[in-house]
């Protein structure tokens, strides 16, 4: 996927998080156009609206379809899984007419819920969402180190 800048001036642009699968979101500064949004989820976008404030998330229309990774699990109050976010997406503050910026507390708010990039794994007839983190440059599930991080060196004679 080609990176994406958008070309609009500094009036046109807002900010809001940019959540790229496998990574933390990050804030970023995009132009309002159709072109900027959909070269920022890398094809027709989709808003959807799943949570009570005035916030939307921008993704790819066709994610699915495509086979774009899996990113991020959208949960119901119950914390149960109903969908799955695919690809790069954004979230982004509603105005009266359009997108606007998120405010720093927004920012701060959908940073937290989105930090921990996640993987999905099918069991039975429903899929898991198994947060990652990383520990020195390993990525671990739930937090617990891989093979290769649980081994240490060995131990130094101290003669």
């Amino acid at each position: 996927m080609k990176e994406f800048d958008a070309t609009a001036t500094e009036k046109e642009k807002i900010d809001v998080l940019l959540v790229e699968p496998g990574k933390p979101p990050r804030p970023y500064r995009i132009g309002t156009e159709l072109e900027d949004l959909q070269a920022a989820v890398g094809g027709y976008i989709q808003v959807v609206y799943p949570f009570d404030e005035k916030v939307g998330i921008i993704c790819n229309d066709e994610g699915k379809l495509i086979g774009l990774p899996l990113n991020r699990a959208l949960r119901d109050e119950k914390g149960e899984i109903y969908d799955i976010l695919t690809g790069n997406f954004l979230i982004t503050g509603l105005t009266e007419e359009s997108f606007g910026s998120l405010t720093p507390d927004q920012m701060e708010r959908y940073e937290k819920r989105f930090h921990l990039p996640e993987i999905f794994v099918k069991m039975g007839k429903g899929i898991m969402a198994v947060p990652l983190e990383k520990d020195d440059g390993v990525l671990t599930a739930e937090g617990k180190p891989t093979e290769v991080a649980k081994k240490s060196p060995p131990a130094q004679d101290a003669r």
